[in-house]
């Protein structure tokens, strides 16, 4: 029997009218059960005995970020970061805090930052990230 995380995964693939695969349902999975973004390396882990190599995992995230599924979070020292995209909107992810001290980083589902309104010298905005860096509850 398929678990809930399993099958919901399917059911994501399946309304964005892909295959489903073992690379993009476990890729979804590890999304799924994660408590914020995560790196290409840190998906490979999770995935655990079905590894896969660093190229068909790349080749899922681009396929499921190209039908809306998954979003590139941010950027952080030359890593992308992956999540999933059900939190945010086509034009503004919702922020993410960094702590300076433990490393880890939070999304802030809860908070908002005012959207940009109007172009700025000639510059088209296509989507807004918002990253915030201090010290977490923990570390503070």
């Amino acid at each position: 029997m398929k678990s809930d995380l399993d099958l919901k995964a399917r059911q994501m693939l399946k309304s964005a009218r892909l295959y489903c695969t073992a690379g993009r349902v476990g890729v979804l999975k590890a999304l799924l059960k994660a408590d914020g973004a995560l790196r290409q390396d840190q998906i490979a882990e999770r995935l655990g005995k079905k590894r896969f190599d660093k190229v068909t995992i790349y080749r899922t995230l681009d396929s499921l970020v190209k039908v809306g599924l998954v979003h590139k979070a941010y950027i952080e020292e030359r890593a992308r970061y992956f999540e999933l995209a059900h939190n945010c909107s086509e034009t503004q992810c919702h922020p993410h805090f960094t702590c300076r001290n433990c490393g880890r980083t939070h999304c802030l589902m809860d908070m908002t930052i005012p959207g940009v309104k109007k172009r700025h010298k000639g510059f088209l905005i296509q989507r807004q990230q918002t990253r915030l860096e201090g010290l977490c509850p923990a570390c503070a």
